[in-house]
């Protein structure tokens, strides 16, 4: 992540870790053969961007004016949704008044199991994402659920100051390529911070168990003594680093959690949407991100994980922080990258 859009998506890409019958188009093709959605993955993509606007805004203030361009990766075209500026390789094959969008295609460039946000065409934050038997997603629902995960990234990529405060972290110790997110040497096989890790997930798990509010406040002040005691034993660079995962991509997962949760109680799917073959609850989505995170946090593999085991930490933490201090996403934009800051009235 830089401010360099082709060494972003490049690092980015590695990362990876969008509806009824056709509705109708005017085709600005020039052939009547041109590829088009199937009516599965329009079904999908609609969902997403109905849920987007009806719930968005529930769980983050201006979520839904955050952009939505999506990037579906089939296995021989990728398709370009909601993109206000596709570049010149893409071909026009008419509006979508399902999508509310023009599509436009082209040969497939990317991976079709990839999943990640990153400025891949004309410079915008734009959702690189294949069909969902192609990526961890695997089933409709919880790939909707999924692509709301990064819809949430394109939220935090838009913030005007957000790049900036990026590279202000300083981190990259001289790389212009992104990688540093990927493979900064974060002490994962340190046995001390091992062990030190493993406390703080325990204690954090512990915490956020129903509890009366004795107890709770108990629980909360020995996990911030867990986490101030990690932070002492790590550099600062590396307490940085830590931090702005939880950020990034532990708040990002517990907003997958949060729209999942949202969508199961105030939500209706659509007739279309329910009748996909794989269609499942959004509740049963919900409580299995839900139990991925308690059991991420009970049993942490710090050295074979990584950095992706930051994230059910920066999860479970802002779902510690509805209850401790529930105003704390107004500040998630103005301070950020630290966490721990909003335990602090």
């Amino acid at each position: 992540m830089t401010l360099h859009a082709r060494a972003f998506a490049a690092a980015l890409c590695l990362i990876g870790w969008a509806l009824s019958a056709q509705a109708q188009t005017s085709s600005a093709a020039t052939s009547s053969s041109a590829p088009r959605l199937s009516p599965a993955d329009r079904i999908r993509l609609a969902e997403a961007f109905r849920i987007g606007e009806k719930l968005g805004d529930k769980v983050w203030k201006g979520w839904s004016e955050a952009p939505f361009a999506v990037l579906l990766v089939a296995p021989d075209y990728e398709f370009l949704i909601r993109h206000p500026r596709p570049s010149d390789e893409f071909v026009k094959t008419g509006y979508d008044s399902l999508l509310k969008s023009e599509i436009y295609y082209r040969k497939r460039v990317y991976e079709p199991n990839l999943l990640a946000t990153f400025p891949a065409v004309g410079g915008i934050s734009t959702i690189v994402v294949g069909q969902p038997l192609n990526t961890e997603a695997r089933t409709s629902t919880r790939w909707v659920v999924t692509l709301l995960h990064e819809h949430f990234h394109q939220l935090q990529d838009s913030q005007p100051t957000f790049y900036r405060e990026v590279n202000a972290l300083n981190l990259a110790r001289g790389d212009q390529t992104g990688m540093w997110m990927l493979n900064f040497p974060f002490p994962y096989h340190s046995d001390e911070i091992k062990k030190q890790f493993s406390i703080l997930g325990r204690a954090l798990a512990l915490a956020l168990r129903p509890a009366p509010p004795k107890q709770f406040k108990t629980r909360l002040r020995a996990y911030i003594a867990a986490r101030i005691h990690l932070k002492e034993m790590l550099d600062d660079d590396d307490y940085k680093y830590f931090s702005f995962q939880l950020w990034k991509e532990g708040v990002a997962r517990y907003t997958e959690y949060r729209i999942a949760r949202l969508a199961s109680t105030g939500y209706q799917p659509t007739v279309e949407f329910r009748s996909l073959e794989d269609f499942t609850t959004f509740k049963q989505v919900a409580d299995s991100i839900k139990t991925r995170i308690m059991s991420e946090l009970s049993a942490p593999s710090l050295n074979k994980q990584q950095r992706v085991a930051f994230y059910a930490v920066g999860a479970a933490e802002a779902l510690l922080l509805d209850r401790a201090n529930p105003g704390w996403q107004r500040r998630y934009m103005a301070e950020k990258f630290f966490l721990d800051k909003y335990f602090r009235p």
